[in-house]
């Protein structure tokens, strides 16, 4: 099995045409809606499933479709039968069971659409019949005769039907058996090849040699009869070719490095580069240079092939030529990229000079080995030679690859302690030594014993599979580095964007994201076809694999379409845009001119807001290819969950759907509702977490907040006002300590000056001059740090100016009680407030200090002495 081939080469131009290929492919036959055929008898093999009684009784209808799906079912068993007949034939190589591969999975295909065709008849039928009802019942009365017919005709259509849907099941399963056969096979292919056995000896050995010897006669009589042939018939058509290679050339080459060339190229003036600008020339001076000469090549191979300059012996010698060249380059490309043997500063790893320019050069020297193996195989088929030939190259190469694996097992490429490199390196890791000379001894040891296949193929995936996975771990490194904030506007592409688009910093932050995002998906899209390739599989695999991927996935009986869902979202996308100039154009346009009332206006838009998005979804899940049947019998569940205790969850759903929408307030807005009041830190469709200043996370049910007033402080903006009562004594200036406080106001950098502030003379308190300073803050969260501040300097300006802060002070008054000849207490405490302190405390002592001896005479002598204490 040729498990490297120059298919490598078009796997690039595969990738950028799948998404068009998978949409235009057909899904059937074209000739599955003729009416006009008839059913055609097939004579299939013996194991071929037999056609049901209902299908062989089957009679003209009037009904096309019916007959369109017996043509298209027919035309489905006489294909299987060839396909049986084929895939029964002993031996054949890997492309032939590749290509039977292929049509067997088109051919379940054609009859799965010849299925989907009947399914939306049987279920009219079935609505139909439930209309007409079941048939009347002993003793009931008899239905009209017309009715009995329609029923009797939907029964037997629908039979029918059961009948061609049976057989069309059958069909898919024996389709599908001989799939897995023939999958079964390549298997066996695969692992014979790996397996084989051949004898190396010095006969052996001496037979290939003779052989070689006219291979080279051989190919060089080829090669001279192709050039005299190109001469003489095809020069025009060589010059023609040969011209359009330039002109691709141009376009693929320099094109791409006059595009690319200052996104991968190594700039020796920057001396010590960042690890992302050495991690993102290293993979895109890789991938990009690479798939610029895969195009080239690939295109020249088209252009020759299509003008008739090669020969059927010819071409897959060129064809294994152009993807030496493309292998060959691609690892030195990557080794020079990661090794940077020239330009220590731009290296990724930790190698001297010597030991990186040593490793390039045993990558490179493996690449050429293995790659001139694959031509020479690719030239004694051509030739016909001898298997012995083959084997005898394999033999060699692998022999010379295991060999520069042990040599380069004995070097010191490590860098040195002290960072130098130049200096002498250090030897390898002790374990990195023992792998590399095990996979050198396992290779050469192979190939002696005679698996010449199997030494050949381990050699490949150490080159090939060990160079594609080093590219997608590039890649990947790269995208996690770039996704990382703060990086990606640091990059040249961020800078850019920046001065271009003049994007802020939380955009190019999302834009890392995507691009990091976008990195593995070149990545991982690039290098897993590669390896899956390397390793046997075929490109018809991987487009059947495409297809499926994008048109078929099955959850059990569900089948999700990833194209159907692509298409719906777009569908979605647009209708909600639609929706949204439609509103903007009735507001403006139509509401707006007839004076229509605002509450009106905002009510019918965001009616219509509501029915374009509904109108939207659904067509976007139908496009999407999801039966709106199983919602509706969800709906129809939640309606009689609703009815047994749902209404509080459904309320707070539709509640939070509501808020989602309408958007009162959203993650981040400082909202105050009930005893509730903090920041909105998340919005579900069931409750609102709200944190408060305190850092406690409180769940509010979205019913409540959408039944209660809820205040916003950040809804519109950030803008708030903010206060700071200040009083004084009775004795100030009002005007002198509102000119003070305005000017304190105005000296604060972050009090906006429109609106401006202002100081309110309020009241005349009842021990001071109430003032109020106002003035507005463009964000709020700054609104305590800017009060704490202007009351410091507001105390501080009073004391220098003499102005006096008052406090709160009561006063008692004690009155004689004339009637009784002593004093007591009046009992109506009168509270009064002066700047001076307190006044006539000690005689207010005094008195209740008498009275209380008075009424209580007996009192000890150590009491009167304690409360006469106090009151003094």
């Amino acid at each position: 099995m040729r498990l490297l081939n120059f298919r490598l080469l078009l796997l690039p131009v595969l990738l950028l045409g799948l998404s068009a290929a998978v949409a235009v492919f057909p899904l059937g036959s074209a000739d599955a809606f003729a009416q006009d055929q008839q059913p055609i008898e097939v004579e299939a093999p013996a194991d071929a499933p037999s056609p049901q009684p209902a299908q062989q009784q089957l009679q003209p209808l009037a009904n096309g479709l019916l007959d369109a799906a017996v043509t298209d079912l027919n035309k489905a068993r006489k294909e299987y039968a060839s396909l049986h007949d084929n895939a029964k034939q002993p031996g054949g190589d890997d492309e032939t069971l590749v290509a039977l591969s292929g049509r067997a999975d088109e051919l379940g295909r054609s009859i799965a659409a010849v299925s989907a065709k009947l399914k939306p008849r049987t279920a009219e039928i079935d609505a139909r019949l439930t209309q007409l009802g079941p048939v009347p019942k002993e003793g009931q009365p008899p239905e009209a005769v017309i009715v009995t017919q329609e029923r009797d005709r939907l029964n037997a259509e629908r039979s029918q039907i059961s009948a061609l849907m049976l057989d069309a099941d059958n069909l898919t399963a024996e389709t599908n058996r001989i799939s897995m056969q023939l999958v079964e096979k390549r298997r066996k292919l695969f692992a014979e090849t790996l397996l084989r056995r051949t004898e190396i000896s010095a006969g052996t050995l001496q037979d290939a040699g003779s052989a070689l010897i006219e291979e080279s006669v051989s190919f060089r009589d080829a090669i001279m009869s192709w050039i005299g042939f190109v001469l003489k018939a095809k020069l025009g058509s060589l010059l023609a070719a040969v011209l359009l290679s330039m002109g691709a050339a141009l376009i693929f080459l320099v094109g791409g490095y006059r595009l690319f060339r200052r996104y991968y190229v190594q700039d020796e003036a920057v001396e010590s580069p960042p690890y992302i600008s050495r991690l993102s020339v290293a993979f895109w001076s890789t991938l990009i240079r690479t798939m610029s000469l895969a195009a080239f090549l690939v295109t020249s191979f088209f252009f020759l092939s299509n003008f008739n300059v090669l020969r059927p012996d010819i071409a897959p010698i060129l064809a294994a030529l152009f993807g030496f060249i493309g292998l060959v380059y691609f690892v030195g490309r990557l080794s020079n990229a990661v090794f940077a043997p020239f330009r220590p500063h731009w290296r990724l790893v930790k190698l001297s000079n010597k030991g990186a320019y040593s490793l390039t050069w045993c990558l490179q020297a493996m690449a050429v080995v293995n790659g001139l193996d694959y031509v020479f195989d690719r030239i004694s088929e051509s030739m016909g030679s001898p298997v012995v030939v083959t084997v005898a190259k394999s033999f060699f190469a692998a022999m010379l690859i295991g060999v520069i694996l042990i040599t380069a097992s004995f070097g010191s490429p490590m860098l040195a302690k002290n960072g130098d490199p130049d200096a002498p390196g250090r030897r390898w890791p002790h374990g990195m030594a023992i792998i590399l000379r095990g996979l050198g001894i396992l290779v050469i040891f192979t190939s002696f014993i005679g698996y010449v296949g199997l030494a050949r193929f381990m050699a490949t995936q150490m080159i090939v599979t060990s160079a594609v996975i080093a590219t997608m771990y590039l890649g990947i490194q790269l995208g996690k580095a770039v996704s990382k904030q703060g990086v990606f506007a640091e990059t040249i592409i961020g800078r850019f964007l920046e001065s271009r688009l003049k994007l802020g910093e939380v955009a190019l932050d999302q834009g890392g994201l995507v691009a990091g995002l976008a990195t593995y998906a070149v990545a991982l899209l690039t290098g897993i076809p590669l390896i899956l390739l390397s390793w046997g599989f075929h490109i018809q695999d991987l487009e059947l694999f495409a297809y499926r991927l994008f048109t078929e996935i099955k959850i059990g009986n569900i089948s999700i379409s990833l194209l159907g869902i692509c298409v719906g979202i777009l569908l979605f996308a647009g209708g909600y845009l639609v929706t949204r100039w439609f509103q903007r154009w009735l507001d403006s346009n139509v509401m707006a001119r007839g004076q229509v009332d605002l509450g009106v206006r905002n009510s019918v838009k965001t009616g219509i807001g509501y029915l374009g998005i509904a109108v939207a979804a659904i067509i976007s899940i139908s496009a999407a290819g999801i039966d709106l049947s199983s919602l509706a019998l969800v709906a129809s569940a939640l309606s009689v969950g609703i009815g047994f205790g749902l209404q509080n969850i459904v309320s707070n759903f539709v509640s939070g759907l509501i808020l989602l929408v309408e958007r009162p307030f959203k993650v981040g807005d400082w909202i105050v509702s009930g005893t509730s009041e903090g920041i909105v830190k998340r919005i579900s469709v069931r409750a609102t977490e709200i944190e408060t200043f305190r850092k406690q996370s409180i769940i509010v049910p979205n019913s409540e907040l959408i039944n209660a007033s809820v205040g916003n402080w950040t809804h519109r903006n950030r803008l708030a006002r903010s206060e700071i009562p200040v009083s004084v004594s009775f004795d100030s200036d009002p005007r002198k300590v509102m000119e003070i406080l305005l000017e304190l106001v105005r000296g604060v950098p972050k009090v906006l000056r429109n609106p401006e502030p202002h100081v309110e003379f309020l009241r005349f308190g009842p021990s001071s001059l109430d003032f109020e300073m106002r003035f507005y803050l463009s964000d709020l969260s700054d609104g305590m740090e800017t009060r704490n501040n202007l009351r410091i300097e507001i105390l501080k300006r009073f004391r220098e100016e003499g102005i006096s802060i008052p406090y709160p002070h009561q006063e008692l008054h004690i009155v004689r009680d004339s009637a009784r000849g002593r004093r007591t207490d009046v009992g109506d405490k009168k509270l009064t407030d002066s700047a001076d302190g307190p006044e006539g405390e000690s005689d207010a002592a005094e008195s209740i200090l008498s009275s209380a001896e008075d009424r209580v005479p007996d009192a000890k002598s150590t009491g009167r002495r304690r409360g006469r204490s106090a009151a003094e």
